[in-house]
């Protein structure tokens, strides 16, 4: 029997989908109305007086002002918000602050206002709308649905509270949605995640569970977990279990563990958000790339990856940008972050209306023999090298050796098999020749024997695991950098290989 709430769902998915058509079908409009929103807001600002916001009104004047900023550059600005200064990089002060763990930096605290904190809850229920719109499937919001999360007690720093992103989303939840969440209040707040895992294991196990959604990895231990309890497939545990909801990594290289995991095929939608914001969803089904969201709030800025660390790199807006370049994302926000550089890189898979794939982050790629191998060209290569066969790769990552015992450098793939090939050479060969196909450079370099072609080295069971862990860095928000160019990750995995 279809329920009130399921029957509801379909006419607020379709009044959602039309309002989302109109700005995504005036897409140069939509954005250049958030340029100016953001530049009128922000001119009384330190910020905006300190940027002379009161002579810009055009794309070509903000960068005249404005430099491109990393968390580094814009830190004595945000250290003067969390010391309780008003009206520094947004008017007010912010009402969180997410912290991140920061490579080069430390802890990063990102400022989340009274402006910007809608557009992250509302870009999370869209994407849920617009697959109801797409599919006619809404019984799921009949049964109970999970997110895989940190931890949502805040701490307050000069009346600014202070958590994680996902943290600070779970007070946002719907009222409609509160008795179908798990897990447990009580349950989300447990810090450490394998005893966290164990107690929500415990609390979803008899409930009827139709979404599930988090970071694939740690969703992974959760399935895991559950196998091991009732020898049973996710999938008949929960029978109406039928979306998966992720985002944080590319979910290609799981998908053949998660399917065997749950015991069949769910749908499933991809989401990018961050603590800057939210930026984009999957809209469509049988499309891999995510709607970029230009009317959250945030006005977007491209560089091609390649010149990014040229002196004076080539800034455009949506209205320049190519599909399939590689582009390094620029946002301005209505949470005081200009010209900011958030790391990651992007490729538009169309522009009508304009959808994004992460490639990748800007400083985690290979390229110690001028090879230029990006995060998204190693999933790749991998997706190619494994799909038709019963190879299940649980975790991976890569990295240069260029001092081998003997022969030629070498990428080396670092590698957790769920089940492992029979011939491990003819896969590393697969990845490989995959891999000289979609870069050029790798190829002109196995050809010209400056490199020899890749070997993996296998990782222990749960290797990746033990490795985070020893980090501090096991659940949550946290995930495996896809490649890097140095040794730093390959040389903590020692303790972890087969």
């Amino acid at each position: 029997m279809i329920s009130l709430k399921s029957l509801l769902a379909i006419p607020f998915a379709k009044r959602v989908y039309k309002k989302t058509q109109k700005w995504a079908n005036n897409p140069i409009e939509t954005q250049e109305k958030v340029f100016q929103n953001l530049i009128k807001k922000a001119s009384k600002t330190a910020f905006g007086k300190d940027h002379h916001f009161d002579e810009i009104s055009s794309h070509s004047d903000f960068i005249k002002h404005v430099p491109i900023r990393d968390y580094e550059a814009l830190k004595h600005y945000v250290e003067r918000v969390v010391s309780g200064e008003e009206n520094v990089l947004w008017k007010g002060k912010p009402i969180y602050f997410a912290k991140t763990s920061g490579t080069t930096s430390g802890s990063k605290y990102i400022p989340i206002t009274k402006d910007s904190m809608p557009t992250h809850v509302e870009a999370a229920r869209n994407a849920i709308l617009l697959y109801i719109n797409e599919t006619g499937n809404s019984k799921f919001v009949n049964g109970k649905m999970i997110f895989l999360q940190g931890s949502p007690i805040l701490n307050e720093q000069n009346g600014i509270q202070l958590g994680r992103l996902s943290g600070i989303v779970a007070h946002y939840v719907p009222k409609y949605l509160q008795k179908n969440r798990l897990p447990s209040w009580e349950t989300n707040c447990i810090e450490d995640w394998e005893t966290k895992v164990d107690a929500i294991v415990e609390e979803t196990l008899k409930e009827d569970m139709t979404v599930i959604s988090g970071i694939p990895s740690w969703v992974q231990m959760y399935f895991e977990r559950l196998q091991q309890k009732t020898g049973k497939k996710v999938g008949d545990i929960f029978k109406n279990f039928n979306l998966f909801i992720f985002g944080g990594v590319n979910y290609e290289p799981y998908r053949a563990k998660f399917e065997n995991l749950i015991g069949r095929k769910v749908d499933s939608i991809e989401l990018y958000p961050a603590s800057e914001g939210f930026f984009a969803f999957q809209d469509k089904q049988d499309d891999k790339g995510m709607l970029l969201q230009l009317n959250s709030g945030i006005f977007y800025e491209f560089v091609k990856a390649e010149e990014f660390f040229d002196e004076n790199p080539k800034r455009i807006t949506i209205k320049d940008v190519t599909i399939g370049v590689n582009y390094v994302m620029i946002i301005s926000t209505n949470a005081g972050l200009w010209a900011y550089n958030i790391g990651d890189t992007v490729q538009f898979t169309s522009t009508k209306p304009y959808r994004v794939i992460v490639s990748g982050r800007i400083k985690h790629f290979i390229s110690a023999f001028g090879e230029h191998v990006i995060g998204k060209e190693v999933e790749q290569a991998m997706q190619e090298a494994t799909e038709g066969t019963d190879i299940q790769i649980s975790e991976f990552t890569v990295a240069p050796q260029i001092n081998p015992e003997k022969g030629l450098p070498y990428h080396e793939w670092f590698i957790e098999f769920e089940n492992e090939p029979k011939n491990i050479g003819a896969l590393a060969s697969k990845i490989d020749q995959s891999l000289q196909n979609q870069n050029s450079y790798y190829f002109d370099l196995i050809e010209g024997k400056v490199l020899q072609p890749l070997k993996i080295t296998q990782v222990t069971k749960n290797g990746f695991q033990e490795h985070m862990k020893s980090l501090g860095k096991l659940g949550g928000q946290n995930k495996i950098p896809r490649l890097s160019n140095d040794r730093k990750i390959a040389d903590l995995l020692a303790n972890h290989l087969v």
